[in-house]
């Protein structure tokens, strides 16, 4: 079944975690494949991971990097899956042995969104009440919103986009913070109140795109993979994940990038902030879409001649 580049197999395994939005993106990326290849089988494989499992605990008290992601690749590395489709903001930027990120299609909106309570008056984030409770364990999120908002009381939320929205609806917040791509996904689109976007609220790396994973050997499915992939949001994800790379911040950092392409050239802005939001560094850098890892790697030695390090804390 696994012949050379060029051959199409007669089935491919897509390993996903099992949440709503993540069978959406799987099966997204299986409706593509079919698309063009209208005789090869796909099938999901199911794979809960540790961020799945324990829904309590901040993400970052657990480790933080790779928690919705390990047992994904895991699956793709036993053979037990031929490829693995991650939320591209989740995915490590260390590269895991043995697989390789073989496609990156195009990005859906890249910015959060805020989000009310069912019924609630639409308002802006900054005509949120004195003190509002906004619901976001996300750590570039909260410093963004206290250095714009001090006030607000900032807490931890967890489980899937469905149980965010209950605990909203229900009272425990006034106010949630979740990504405008996943709502969208999920034909929550109607549950936006606002967009928040830059200079307000700065997207996480790879905020919208989909990482495909497969095994690095599997020359079949990296070609079939290769036709999937949108070269701009690969040129834009790969520029903001080197960035991250380079600052050795991790993807719970509070740390935001935006790269846009533009012809030959990208132009990525970021933004890094201590963890209470008092202090904020944005900066920008310019290069081509055929090297984006040197545009990263420039914009985060700038953030270091700036200091940017003594915000990130120590390296993890």
């Amino acid at each position: 079944r696994r012949g050379g580049s060029g051959v199409t197999p007669a089935a491919l395994r897509i390993a996903t975690r099992a949440s709503n939005l993540a069978l959406w993106q799987a099966n997204h990326i299986a409706a593509l494949l079919r698309e063009r290849h209208p005789e090869l089988e796909v099938s999901l494989v199911h794979v809960s991971t540790q961020g799945d499992r324990d829904r309590v605990e901040p993400l970052r008290q657990f480790g933080g990097l790779g928690v919705f992601t390990r047992e994904v690749q895991r699956v793709v590395l036993d053979g037990s899956a031929d490829l693995a489709v991650h939320s591209l903001k989740d995915l490590p930027t260390a590269p895991c042995a043995g697989l390789v990120l073989a496609c990156v299609p195009e990005r859906a909106s890249r910015f959060d969104a805020l989000v009310l309570p069912a019924n609630a008056e639409p308002i802006e984030l900054d005509a949120l009440p004195e003190q509002a409770r906004v619901g976001t364990g996300s750590p570039r999120r909260q410093a963004q919103l206290w250095n714009r908002r001090p006030d607000l009381q900032l807490s931890e939320i967890r489980g899937n986009v469905e149980t965010r929205l209950r605990k909203l609806d229900e009272g425990e917040y006034e106010a949630v913070v979740l990504a405008e791509a996943g709502l969208t996904r999920l034909g929550l689109a109607d549950r936006i109140t606002a967009r928040l976007e830059p200079p307000a609220m700065f997207p996480a790396v790879a905020q919208g795109a989909l990482g495909i994973e497969c095994r690095e050997s599997d020359e079949t499915t990296r070609s079939l993979l290769a036709e999937l992939t949108h070269p701009e949001t690969f040129a834009c994800a790969v520029a903001e994940r080197a960035l991250l790379a380079e600052l050795r911040a991790g993807c719970h950092a509070p740390l935001g990038a935006l790269c846009r392409a533009d012809g030959d050239a990208l132009e990525l802005s970021a933004v890094i902030l201590s963890l209470d939001g008092r202090e904020r560094l944005e900066l920008d850098a310019t290069g081509l879409v055929s090297d984006p890892i040197d545009l990263g790697r420039r914009l985060a030695d700038e953030f270091r001649h700036q200091g940017a390090e003594r915000l990130l804390g120590e390296p993890r």
